[in-house]
């Protein structure tokens, strides 16, 4: 059967550096993916960054831009030009699988559905195909937390787990196959929550692992659920922040959280935030300007 082409709209700004955060938390809301980079090639290397948006569906260009102009006054900068451009019509999903080799970090393998042979022998394995939820374990931020999660099965027995901002569930599922215990995943988008229970059922781990839609830490499940001995929040800086009250209240004293999805430049803040709730950092992981922190409470 022939696969329609899908089309992808591409966002695109450039803002000084300490300005990053606060234009990320504009175009946040219109897309389904961010990127930034800092511009190696620019007369300022150091001082400006692009931020890209992603999204499927062609972007309101009068309602982001004006969005950009009110950030731009609160942070009394010039008002960025952002550009708003059609990607190429292509066969996004094929050319993921494509560019998605088994990928062995830790104790675990993850490949795609696509991969016919053997796992290796004594890793954990885990089928994940790129989809409309984000998390194959190529980024950073999930490799990071992989690994983390790969030293604490050496040192301590986990009874129960959430994963905050699951995403494609691909911690959902590391966790459940390395501890065989109940995980509960939340997300605030539906189809992410979707994506995850949907692994969990490839990854033959349903009945350990359940999605759910939700706002944080107050979503009905989560606040039923608790308090966990693992949290793992791989998500963004801000949000992590505004967090940390309620992730306290979450975890079990001498439970373990692992704070992921942000840069190094942020690392400070979200460390400082959460020790004022009681945390202390053990651990601070930095991969290609990514940094993951495991904190303990």
């Amino acid at each position: 059967m022939a696969v329609t082409p899908t089309f992808l709209w591409r966002i695109e700004m450039r803002c000084p550096a300490a300005a990053v955060g606060g234009f990320e938390d504009v175009l946040d809301p219109f897309c389904v993916a961010l990127s930034t980079f800092a511009e190696t090639d620019s007369d300022n290397p150091d001082d400006f960054w692009r931020i890209e948006g992603f999204t499927g569906s062609e972007p309101d260009e009068k309602t982001i831009t004006l969005a950009i102009n009110k950030a731009a006054r609160k942070l009394r900068l010039e008002p960025p030009s952002p550009t708003f451009e059609l990607l190429p019509a292509k066969d996004w999903a094929a050319d993921n699988l494509a560019g998605f080799p088994p990928n062995r970090i830790g104790r675990y393998f993850i490949h795609g559905s696509h991969f016919d042979g053997p796992p290796p022998a004594g890793l954990v394995a885990i089928k994940l195909d790129a989809g409309a939820a984000f998390g194959s374990g190529e980024h950073p931020t999930t490799a990071a937390c992989l690994q983390a999660l790969d030293r604490l099965s050496k040192q301590r027995k986990i009874r129960r787990p959430l994963d905050m901002g699951c995403g494609s569930g691909i911690l959902s599922l590391a966790m459940a196959k390395t501890w065989k215990v109940p995980v509960l995943a939340c997300d605030i988008d539906a189809e992410a929550v979707r994506v995850t229970n949907q692994n969990a059922r490839q990854n033959r781990v349903g009945r350990l692992v359940r999605a759910v839609a939700g706002s944080g830490y107050r979503t009905p499940a989560v606040v039923a659920g608790g308090p966990y001995d693992l949290i793992c929040a791989n998500i963004l800086a801000r949000p992590l922040c505004q967090m940390a009250a309620s992730a306290a209240k979450a975890l079990e004293p001498g439970g373990t959280i692992i704070l992921s999805g942000l840069l190094v430049r942020d690392a400070m803040r979200v460390i400082a935030r959460y020790r004022t709730h009681g945390f202390t950092l053990h651990r601070a992981t930095q991969i290609d300007g990514w940094q993951t922190l495991v904190m303990k409470w």
